[in-house]
């Protein structure tokens, strides 16, 4: 009697963009490790040898030479096993995001991506040449198909997969995370499963990388589109699983947990955190803390990634700051372990004054000197970091960027930004989120009105609509494209829309400077919305 049976390890790897001797190494381990296992398969994410996306790497020659080094040492640990492997084929002077089928120290079958995406954070039509047939192979009696992320988005290749009479479908992918995007990938992958009556093996990357975070929950659906693998999200593991193509000994196995939104979301930022920091080997991170939310979530999340270990806070008081944000400050710290210092940026600040009076004369105060004390921490910041390789993580948020309520060469000075794809009423969110997981940030944070503490009395609606209003005209207006007089029509006030917009025009040149950050929507600042510095165009009435 045929074993319609297939033992296969899914190999959900955090890997590193260009780190080929690194990666190699890896993908080795997990070949062996799933032999000895007994596997029959072991599934990699898309592009595993060289990891997503390797940008303009493409383009060098040495690069592409080195991932042909690679795939032979891969090749020849794939002994028993079958090993489905992604990587980038050059061939005839062409490139492909290909997957081969390796097995008896031989590759046996290879299938180039037939759909490249190019939109939003995409850009494989810059480098690559589609595919144009499927790939079939078989394994254990059944026939089985091979597919690259993007093409189980469009019906075409699942179903010239069925038409050949393929019953599993295995689809590699580096698919990055979005807030909203679990559902609707589960949506589309479970209606080509049932639609094309296919088993479909979906093995994702893991880790962050630059601004992307891959999620990983990889999962395996049965031809009637059920989910009856789930691996875990943001974490990096060999999984191992049974796939019946008759359906008769599946059982259901999917390590779900009914996350809530705000999880999800705290979790890809930890791992965007911790994987930045330690791919480019910094010795941990340094952050301004201000007393306010922004800087408490950011600190937050710089100790659950890396541990409070290796996080140094900076507590900068000035004239203006408030005994209740050193105070609520400092408690964080402590509550966090993190060490901190008090350094008071008077001295620098008042020399600043003295400095620039004979030129300023008796002009009147306004932003300069806001701004000049913002520039003053930033130097500190700065000077902490050159001297221990620490990371400044900067603690603005998307909406402060959208607006330009920030200072150039101030509060935006530092390596990496947590927080600058996530709106401010979010950062609530997930400040009281993190709360139930231990009561860390001091209540009067979080309740406490918005203020830089720049000048006396002030507050952030001083110059800004109350946030749970701004949010809403931002994302309609940065996430949803819409025209003011679309947004006013929502029955929203016709000059506070003017203002909000007219902000995001004209603070451009300022996001172009900033640092780079977690992505988590499809409409982050940088790729996914590409906007001139110089433009005269507008939407005004």
């Amino acid at each position: 009697m045929k074993n319609s049976s297939i033992r296969m390890v899914l190999g959900q790897l955090n890997l590193a963009v260009g780190n080929i001797p690194g990666n190699t190494k890896k993908i080795i381990a997990a070949i062996e490790k799933a032999s000895n296992d007994k596997a029959d398969i072991i599934i990699f994410p898309e592009l595993s040898i060289c990891s997503y996306p390797p940008e303009d790497l493409l383009l060098r020659p040495a690069f592409n030479k080195s991932i042909e080094s690679a795939l032979k040492k891969i090749t020849m640990a794939a002994k028993d096993i079958h090993v489905i492997l992604g990587y980038p084929l050059k061939k005839e002077e062409k490139l492909y995001n290909a997957c081969s089928l390796i097995h008896d120290k031989k590759i046996k079958h290879t299938y180039s991506k037939r759909y490249l995406p190019n939109y939003g954070v995409f850009d494989e039509k810059r480098y690559f040449t589609p595919g144009d047939k499927p790939c079939l192979f078989e394994i254990k009696d059944s026939i089985a198909a091979l597919s690259i992320c993007e093409d189980i988005w469009v019906s075409k290749p699942t179903e010239d997969a069925a038409s050949a009479n393929a019953k599993i479908l295995f689809n590699i992918n580096a698919s990055p995370y979005e807030k909203n995007k679990t559902t609707d990938r589960e949506q589309i992958i479970s209606k080509r499963a049932s639609q094309s009556n296919i088993h479909i093996v979906y093995v994702n990357l893991v880790g962050g990388q630059d601004e992307l975070i891959f999620d990983g929950s990889s999962q395996i659906y049965d031809n009637n589109g059920k989910i009856i693998f789930q691996a875990s999200s943001f974490k990096e593991e060999l999984f191992l699983a049974e796939l019946d193509i008759n359906n008769k000994k599946n059982k259901i196995n999917t390590n779900r947990s009914e996350f809530f939104v705000e999880q999800n979301i705290y979790n890809a930022l930890i791992l965007g955190v911790k994987d930045y920091v330690m791919k480019n080997k910094f010795q941990g991170v340094v952050i301004g803390l201000s007393g306010g939310i922004d800087s408490a979530l950011t600190l937050c999340i710089a100790a659950d990634a890396l541990g409070p270990e290796n996080v140094k806070a900076l507590i900068m008081p000035s004239r203006y700051t408030s005994k209740m944000s050193i105070d609520d400050a400092s408690m964080l710290a402590k509550k966090l372990n993190v060490s901190y210092e008090i350094i008071s940026i008077e001295p620098p600040f008042t020399s600043f004054l003295d400095i620039l009076k004979p030129i300023f004369g008796n002009l009147p105060i306004d932003a300069t000197e806001e701004n000049i004390q913002a520039r003053c921490r930033g130097l500190l910041l700065m000077a902490i970091s050159n001297k221990y390789n620490k990371l400044v993580l900067t603690t603005g948020n998307k909406s402060e960027m959208s607006v330009g309520y920030a200072t150039l060469y101030g509060d935006m000075a530092g390596g990496f930004s947590p927080l600058k794809d996530v709106w401010k009423t979010l950062v609530y969110k997930l400040s009281k989120w993190r709360n139930t997981q231990g009561n860390v940030i001091p209540e009067s944070i979080i309740n406490r009105p918005p203020t830089a503490e720049l000048r006396d009395n002030q507050l952030d609606q001083d110059f800004l609509p109350d946030y749970e209003i701004l949010d809403l005209i931002l994302e309609k207006y940065i996430e949803l494209d819409q025209h003011p007089e679309k947004i006013i029509s929502d029955g929203y006030n016709p000059e506070t829309v003017y203002k909000v917009t007219k902000l995001v025009d004209k603070n451009e040149y300022k996001r172009r400077q900033s640092a780079p950050g977690i992505r988590i929507t499809n409409k982050a600042f940088g790729k996914d919305r590409r906007y001139p510095i110089s433009s005269g165009y507008t939407e005004e009435k």
